[in-house]
Parts: C-alpha cells; structure tokens; sequence
C-alpha cells in the first residue's frame, strides 16, 4: 500500500484540479474545458478557464499541500497530534496584517495591499515566538506561540470592534472566513515563491522527525541536529502558511487533518508522513474549493474557510475522544 499511495494520491490530485476546472456558476464541459487551454483563450469559456478558475486550482493546490506538510512537520516536531501550523502564531499575525490594511484603507487602494501586509505579519509574530522561546524546548515554542497568536487575535477583535463603518467591518469579516474567489495570477505571483521555499525546508526535516519520534535527547545522540530542525520547521511554517495565509484568509483544520488520514497508512513514521500529508491538503482544500462554488444555502454560496471548518470541527473532536481514549 505505501508504495502505491503517493501515486494515488497525485491521480486524485489531478482528477480533483481537472474536476475544479470544470465546476462553478457556469459549468463547462471537458470538451469547451480542453478547447479553452489548448486553443481559444479569448471567447468566454478560454477567459473564465484562464483567468478565473486556473489560479484558483493552483491556489488551492499550493495552500493545501503547505497547511498539509505544515500540520505533518509540526506534529512530529512536537510530538503532538492535535498540533497544527496555527499552533506557532503564523495564521494569527497573517489575519492580523491583512486586517490592519483592510482598516486602514489600504486594501481599498492596492489590490494586493492585504496579502502583503498578511506577509508580514506571519513573519513579524513568527519572529516574536521564536525570539521568546530561543534557548527553551519544546514546550516554550508552544508557549510562545500561543502567546502571540492571542495578542494577534485580540488585535483583530479590536478591529473589528473599532472598525469605522460596517462595509470594513463585513470586508474583514469576509477575509477571515478564508476564500479564493476573485483570486487572479497576481496571487499565485505573490503566494506561490514563499509556499515553495518554505515547503522545501519543511521537507528537509524528514530524516529528524523520524529520530525525534524517540525524544530529543536520543536524536542528538544520533547525531541530530535538534535546533537547527526546530528552525527549519519555525522558518519554513511561516513562509509557507504566511504566503498561503496572505492571500487565501484563514484557512483551518486542514494541517491536523491532512497528516492523520495518511500516518496509519506509512506505519506512523513522521517522516514518511510529509509528502502523503502534503497531497492530502491539496486534495482537500481543492475539493472544498468545489464544493464552495456550487453549494448555496438560502440564495448565499459558503466561504472555503467555513466549509472546512464544519467538516474539521467534528473530526478535530473525534480525535481528542480517540486519543483520550489511546491514552486511559
């Protein structure tokens, strides 16, 4: 099974992207679908295929395979099941960013003004926990992380609650709730460079997630290089999540998901977990994706965030049951 379940996963994968090409307010065929990318990029169909629904795809695809590494890398680097890349701060400080452009105008102004302020943010309170936990374990990065993903929180509960009138308040409102509607190739520009250098350092930290499965102690002792994993991991997240953050809006559940449908399936190893977990994410969040655009409820379509959240948040409380119970 372990050897046939990457390429498993990279068809569902392809059969997920070619599907969200095909779905939305208006469908379209695979015939007018292939037309449209191969031939006629200037008649309806070739302009919503290139301009709409194709960075849509890559999107979906690039955000949930970095929440999926990202979910993996954390849990095994914490040696925690319920961890996940908001554990750190990175969604918080990117939620933050992104609502202090919204509120002060600047999203107004420039288009891509609140993914780059989201960016930043990421970076800004990753660098905060990490400079608080510097020199502790574990469990300071824990600590640290939570700190700053409250006052980050608490920020934009201040803006919402000081928000001076109630179009910014709805517009923030809307950003929070995740979403890749009205998403252009200026996103995937802006996105994608970060999500693939932080997906590559997160990669790199295979072969130490399997030693630290055995404690920090026994993987020094092998020859583990424990800070330096931790730093990949801490950089890598906020690149990767920050990027996908900036330009998606909270987007949750899906990297302690992703990491747990595949680990019964590569014998628990963590660092056999990353690849499986980070093509899970992609199928997930390109599946919601689809299921955003064509579910409507009382005339109204769900945001992706929010679809994802009423799925997760019963799997999210089966697994506490599941690992109390493991545990008793």
């Amino acid at each position: 099974m372990t050897r046939w379940l990457v390429p498993m996963l990279v068809s569902c994968l392809l059969a997920s992207a070619f599907a969200s090409v095909l779905a939305g307010s208006v469908w379209l065929t695979p015939r007018e679908a292939f037309q449209a990318l191969a031939f006629d990029h200037a008649d309806l169909a070739g302009q919503i295929v290139t301009q709409i629904r194709l960075p849509r795809v890559v999107l979906s695809m690039a955000i949930g395979g970095i929440l999926g590494l990202s979910g993996a890398v954390m849990q095994g680097l914490l040696r925690n099941p319920l961890a996940d890349p908001g554990l750190l701060g990175v969604s918080a400080g990117a939620s933050l960013g992104a609502v202090i452009a919204i509120y002060f105008g600047f999203a107004a102004s420039f288009t891509l003004a609140a993914p780059l302020f989201g960016l930043t943010g990421a970076f800004v309170t990753t660098g905060i926990a990490f400079i608080l936990a510097r020199g502790g374990g574990t469990l300071s990065l824990i600590l640290a992380g939570a700190a700053v993903s409250s006052i980050a929180s608490a920020g934009v509960s201040l803006a919402l609650n000081l928000s001076p009138n109630p179009y910014a308040a709805y517009e923030i409102m809307t950003w929070l709730m995740g979403s890749l509607a009205d998403r252009s190739w200026d996103h995937v520009r802006l996105a994608t460079p970060f999500i693939l250098a932080g997906g590559t350092m997160l990669l790199l930290t295979g072969r130490a997630l399997d030693a630290l499965a055995l404690g920090e102690a026994q993987a020094e002792s092998l020859g583990i290089a424990v800070s330096r994993t931790r730093m990949l991991a801490l950089i890598g997240t906020a690149l990767g999540v920050g990027g996908a953050t900036a330009v998606s809006g909270t987007i949750g559940f899906v990297g302690l998901i992703a990491p747990h449908l595949v680990r019964p399936l590569v014998a628990h190893r963590p660092g056999k977990v990353l690849i499986p977990a980070m093509l899970v994410g992609a199928v997930l969040v390109t599946l919601a994706d689809i299921a955003s655009r064509t579910l409507v409820f009382r005339g109204m379509p769900l945001n992706l965030g929010v679809f994802i959240s009423l799925i997760g948040a019963p799997f999210f409380l089966w697994l506490v049951l599941h690992v109390r119970r493991r545990t008793a």
